[in-house]
């Protein structure tokens, strides 16, 4: 079988950024930033998170091809933000949701195992 190894779907070479930013050149307030070894489950939660966000103008994000382990997100900013900080806020606003999740989630199973519902 010609499959690639099933490690390379998600170990970084060495060398290898897990982000890389590139500024847009042809409109403002814009970037590309490339994470590698992930796919379309960060990328789409990636995007909404960020168009919650009255600062950002638009976000996207594309797969190139279903074998690279990659995809590209396009943030463009109002001209008081930079697409950065907009990227930068809504990770930490995504890790603060998880941890509510699993906060919730772990109560939601104790009290399942002590009867109340």
């Amino acid at each position: 079988m010609n499959a690639p190894p099933a490690f390379e779907s998600f170990l970084l070479y060495d060398g290898e950024k897990k982000i890389e930013i590139k500024k847009d050149t042809k409109v403002p307030n814009a970037a590309h930033f490339t994470v590698n070894k992930e796919d379309h489950t960060l990328g789409n939660i990636l995007r909404a998170q960020l168009l919650k966000d009255p600062k950002v103008l638009f976000a996207g994000y594309k797969v190139a091809h279903p074998l690279e382990h990659k995809f590209v997100l396009r943030v463009q900013t109002t001209e008081d933000h930079s697409p950065k900080d907009a990227f930068t806020n809504a990770i930490t606003d995504l890790m603060s949701e998880v941890s509510l999740l699993e906060e919730r989630f772990k109560v939601a199973i104790r009290d399942k195992q002590q009867g109340i519902e």
